[in-house]
């Protein structure tokens, strides 16, 4: 969609910014201590006039569906305003400037596709308390690629569906908030599911990561569930998808999880580092090396030389250089080559 974004900010009379803004929603304050877990308290400064308002559910509305087709690295922010657009504030305005400020910055985003075996692959992820009302917010990462195996990288490629809606229930706990991610992507999983096989893509059970033990525990019956009956009933049709082999839910540990980044808002040195994994950049990043488990780290006061550094999702050193996985072997520019050569 070329020269779209620039329309757009010429239709709602948008400057450039004077510096360039590199991420697309300011996210609240880190609170450490006794505090931590508690809900942060909500400033929005008096309402708008009825024009704003209405400018407000314009800009929303224009670049949903850009979003939604191309640009999913905006996804997050439109989803918070969205939910204020009913009754807007200046805090809701300030948003709004914040997001046309990341457009100039960025208006031509691109995203490639790459031929592959046509598996579809979930990433799936939620985070705990932070949409408004004390809601969690489910993300996901749907993508064609694959088979995933142990200790070997994954092949990405572009996506073809993105997850990054609020849960309509208030969930009690963390492992209640992942599974009602879960639940919400498996939904749209088994749609696309089931159109890859009407097309003649066979598909094998579907397999999901999820950076959650309780929640991989419960899908895979590995842990007793006796004291499960608090949590929302319908999050437990997951079981009969497994059991029907549907989909295969795996534990992953949380910074290889690509549906990280549409559950939650970042500051703009993450967005800057992950954003060439969601669209074509020069800096595009082909293969995604595993992150070794947090039990891999006990006892060890030295830096383990794995790309993956603490606190930062997705790892750091460009892919487009050789990589040595947790086996040894060597992945060379070479096997980045020999991927993109298929599309």
């Amino acid at each position: 969609m070329p020269n779209y974004v620039a329309k757009q900010l010429t239709r709602y009379k948008r400057k450039a910014p004077k510096r360039p803004q590199n991420c697309p929603f300011e996210p609240e304050p880190v609170v450490y201590g006794r505090k931590s877990q508690e809900m942060p308290k909500k400033v929005d400064g008096p309402p708008v006039s009825k024009e704003e308002k209405v400018y407000i559910q314009q800009v929303i509305g224009s670049f949903l569906y850009y979003a939604r087709a191309i640009d999913m690295t905006i996804l997050h922010a439109l989803s918070a305003i969205t939910a204020e657009q009913a009754n807007p504030t200046e805090s809701t305005m300030k948003r709004v400037k914040h997001l046309l400020d990341y457009m100039h910055s960025n208006p031509n985003a691109i995203i490639r596709f790459r031929a592959s075996d046509m598996i579809l692959n979930v990433h799936s992820d939620a985070s705990y308390l932070t949409a408004s009302r004390g809601r969690s917010r489910a993300g996901g990462y749907f993508f064609l690629g694959s088979l995933p195996r142990d200790d070997e990288p994954i092949w990405l490629n572009g996506n073809i569906h993105i997850t990054c809606a609020i849960l309509k229930l208030v969930a009690d706990s963390v492992a209640e908030a992942e599974l009602g991610a879960l639940f919400i992507n498996d939904q749209e999983a088994k749609i696309i599911h089931l159109i890859l096989e009407e097309m003649g893509h066979p598909q094998p059970p579907t397999p999901i990561h999820v950076d959650n033990t309780t929640t991989a525990g419960i899908i895979n019956n590995t842990i007793k569930r006796q004291r499960l009956c608090a949590m929302e009933m319908r999050y437990f049709w997951l079981l009969s998808q497994e059991a029907q082999k549907m989909l295969d839910v795996s534990q992953h540990p949380g910074a290889e999880n690509m549906g990280d980044y549409p559950s939650k808002a970042h500051t703009a040195p993450i967005f800057r580092h992950v954003r060439p994994y969601f669209v074509h950049m020069k800096k595009l990043h082909l293969v995604l090396p595993r992150a070794p488990s947090p039990s891999s780290r006990q006892g060890c006061a030295e830096t383990l030389g794995d790309p993956y550094i603490r606190g930062l999702p997705l790892p750091r050193i460009p892919i487009s250089h050789k990589l040595k996985p947790d086996n040894g072997q060597t992945m060379s520019v070479q096997a980045a080559a020999k991927w993109t050569s298929r599309a």
